[in-house]
């Protein structure tokens, strides 16, 4: 098949990943290759050359002073993410039949949903998050023909309100994140920010006795300054933003890992990634953990309470690493994930060639 993919327009597709979006459409757009889909990527400039993608140019715009003397300007990194995605949407319009059989929305702007039946082929939207008001304002004015897939069943029932979303769970290439000895130090995984509530990591495993190891990208430096770092030291240690075998070798060595969520998340790739490695998991019961985990690979902890997950990271540790592989490669890899979204393609581009 001949497959668009949609992505950020502000982070470029390779490691060191600024998060799990880019991490997944990264994955998802090699292994579609490695089949013989011809591929086609719309990401920030800079993705991974190795992709054997054609890039999709993102569209530069700098409001003019005329334009900018407006006293209801938007903010020039809006302005430039609505521009990005209107020339995309716009040049998709024109000669979409003619380069492709399906478009892969799997960005968080709202106009590739808004402007989707302007294209001559199917647009298939993986909804990521839970609502934000600007998708959730294109998604309510979707024609109900679209097709909407979710990251999760945690994540289609967040939109249940407004669409029909069938779950296809994330994957992980269970290649990289290869099973490791355990033993080491916990490790926490992830960007730092306060929704993923790294701090509360650092809590638990400082009361449970265990070091713990963090790694990921500072991309909110006050809270990581005021939260964080404060808490750092001794057996507590942040290692920095690794990239993916780094990473992997880190969690393969891991006892166990911590998922700390402070909203519903939707998945948790870091969760499917410290399963591969064998390593068990304690995470808070938020959003889509119950969905990844099971009694065999981890345990679940109350939300927000730091003594429930210390409890749960004593616990998650007498669990069988081979158990946690073994689970992970079944459910939760990256061949799993692709054989489902290339059943969806297939059916969406046949139903359009009727």
């Amino acid at each position: 098949m001949r497959i668009c993919l949609i992505a950020s327009n502000r982070f470029p597709i390779r490691e060191p990943f600024a998060g799990g979006l880019e991490a997944l459409t990264h994955v998802l757009a090699r292994e579609l290759g490695r089949r013989g889909h011809q591929v086609t990527v719309f990401a920030a400039p800079g993705s991974d050359p190795r992709l054997r993608v054609t890039e999709l140019p993102v569209a530069g715009y700098r409001a003019s002073v005329a334009a900018r003397a407006d006293v209801g300007a938007l903010p020039d990194a809006w302005l430039a993410d609505h521009h990005a995605y209107l020339g995309l949407m716009l040049e998709l319009a024109r000669s979409g039949a003619e380069r492709f059989d399906v478009v892969h929305n799997n960005s968080l702007h709202y106009l590739p949903v808004a402007m989707a039946e302007t294209l001559s082929v199917p647009v298939v939207t993986t909804l990521h998050t839970p609502p934000v008001p600007w998708l959730e304002s294109a998604v309510l004015l979707a024609s109900r023909t679209l097709d909407f897939t979710a990251v999760s069943r945690s994540a289609a029932a967040s939109w249940s309100h407004l669409v029909r979303c069938t779950p296809i769970l994330n994957g992980v290439d269970t290649d990289v994140w290869r099973p490791g000895a355990g033993g080491g130090p916990a490790v926490w995984s992830g960007r730092m920010v306060p929704e993923k509530a790294p701090h509360e990591a650092i809590d638990a495993a400082r009361r449970a006795g265990v070091p713990l190891r963090l790694a990921g990208p500072v991309v909110d430096a006050e809270y990581f300054d005021s939260r964080v770092a404060p808490r750092l030291g001794g057996d507590m240690q942040y290692v920095g933003h690794l990239r993916h075998r780094e990473l992997a070798t880190l969690l393969g060595g891991a006892s166990v890992a911590l998922v700390t969520p402070a909203w519903d998340e939707p998945y948790g790739l870091v969760c499917s990634e410290a399963l591969a490695c064998g390593t068990p998991v304690a995470a808070y019961d938020r959003g889509a953990m119950g969905e990844i985990l099971t009694p065999e690979t981890g345990e679940l902890a109350r939300p927000g309470d730091v003594d429930d997950l210390a409890r749960a990271l004593h616990v998650a540790r007498t669990r069988d690493r081979a158990a946690a592989r073994a689970h992970a490669v079944q459910h939760h890899s990256l061949t799993a994930m692709v054989d489902a979204y290339e059943r969806f393609f297939a059916l969406r581009s046949l139903g359009s060639a009727a």
